[in-house]
């Protein structure tokens, strides 16, 4: 690799890195902000939140990043024509397909990064996201007891809440137990948390009286108490079994899926759309920069506008994305779908080969270039403005 093509793929790859960084974090916090619930109201700490929130980052790496790279391939050929180096290389010998080298080097990265996203890190992500969603919402204590409601955790055992306040601090606690057909207790507190440890999960309530009626006695036992401890291990939920979903599956498990699969036997088309999305995720950036290049990176003057090459590249590729999307919707139920779905692929890498070896300009067509020159004489005749010759 020459210092040129080092130059070019630092460049792009730096780019890129930006790109992805801006954009991932910016659709990250999104998606975080509908996770808030997990502090506010089920008492989850700030690392808690951090930690299952950031786990959707690698899905989200996956979609942004061949459009990261898109803008980062832009970006490169724009600097590089704005300073007419690309004019400089090519007259120095240097043909389109010759400088597309360090771009297709960084593609490779990209690809590569891809292609493990893909096949591990993202489905681990999503898996880890939903073991840890069941350990949170298995605990009766942020999934059975609702505000405002009588909860029966046992056939004898009812606790109500009135509400539920920032930090997992639970106010106007009722307990009626009944369990002991010798006694029945009745507590009220004003505040309570939820206190884990080796031992079990208490419940311990702040600033209130426990009754205990005993059977055979007329008067309760009244007992007023400023911090009590109520046992609720029997009824903290230890996790669950997790059903794995398709988006869940690592690639090999998409590959050779268990004929025994309960999920495998009720959708084996959405395996089928996911295994192929897996194996044309590192495929995608390719066909990306191959399509940006082939608009942006043929050698022209400073004089001649690239807007109209910028808006082009765009729409190729955004309609190849979207043209890939739905072609994973429909291989759910038409295995028909995937072969037009590699097809489309690899034709627009095909193109996009073709358009660089050829050295091919994209320009504007001289009809549409004469129906924006008279829109615009109109918009200057109608402010009272003479028209640009």
């Amino acid at each position: 690799m020459g210092s040129i093509d080092r130059y070019i793929f630092r460049t792009t790859l730096a780019s890129f890195a930006l790109v992805l960084v801006s954009l991932t974090g910016v659709i990250w916090i999104t998606q975080a902000l509908r996770g808030i619930d997990l502090m506010t109201s089920q008492g989850q700490t700030i690392l808690t939140f951090l930690g299952i929130t950031s786990l959707v980052i690698p899905a989200l790496v996956l979609i942004i990043s061949p459009i990261a790279l898109m803008i980062a391939i832009s970006h490169t050929l724009n600097k590089l024509a704005t300073d007419s180096e690309i004019i400089v290389m090519n007259a120095a010998g240097f043909s389109p397909f010759r400088l597309f080298y360090p771009f297709f080097y960084a593609t490779c990265v990209v690809a590569l990064l891809v292609a493990f996203i893909a096949a591990y890190l993202a489905p681990d992500g999503m898996r880890r996201i939903k073991q840890w969603d069941a350990e949170i919402t298995a605990d009766v204590l942020t999934n059975i007891l609702q505000p405002g409601r009588f909860a029966q955790l046992d056939k004898n055992l009812t606790i109500r809440i009135r509400e539920r306040l920032p930090g997992g601090i639970l106010a106007g606690i009722f307990i009626d137990d009944r369990r002991d057909p010798n006694e029945r207790v009745s507590i009220v507190a004003e505040h309570g948390e939820v206190v884990k440890n080796e031992t079990g999960s208490f419940l311990v309530l702040e600033t209130g009286n426990l009754q205990r009626f005993e059977a055979g006695k007329r008067d309760p036992a009244l007992v007023a108490f400023g911090r009590y401890g109520f046992d609720m291990s029997k009824f903290s939920g230890q996790g669950r079994d997790v059903t794995l979903g398709i988006r869940e599956r690592y690639l090999w498990e998409l590959f050779s899926p268990s004929e025994d699969d309960p999920v495998y036997k009720q959708m084996p088309g959405q395996f089928r759309s996911a295994l192929h999305d897996s194996i044309l995720a590192p495929v995608y950036p390719f066909a990306f920069a191959v399509l940006t290049f082939a608009f942006l990176g043929a050698p022209r003057t400073t004089r001649q506008s690239r807007n109209f090459s910028i808006g082009s590249s765009i729409i190729a590729v955004f309609g190849l994305r979207m043209a890939g999307f739905a072609c994973s919707v429909m291989a759910v139920k038409s295995p028909g779908a995937v072969l037009a779905q590699y097809a489309m692929v690899m034709g627009a890498i095909g193109i996009g080969l073709w358009m660089i070896v050829g050295g091919l300009v994209v320009e504007p067509p001289p009809g549409l270039m004469e129906a924006i020159n008279r829109s615009n004489a109109r918009i200057a005749r109608l402010f009272g403005r003479p028209a640009a010759a």
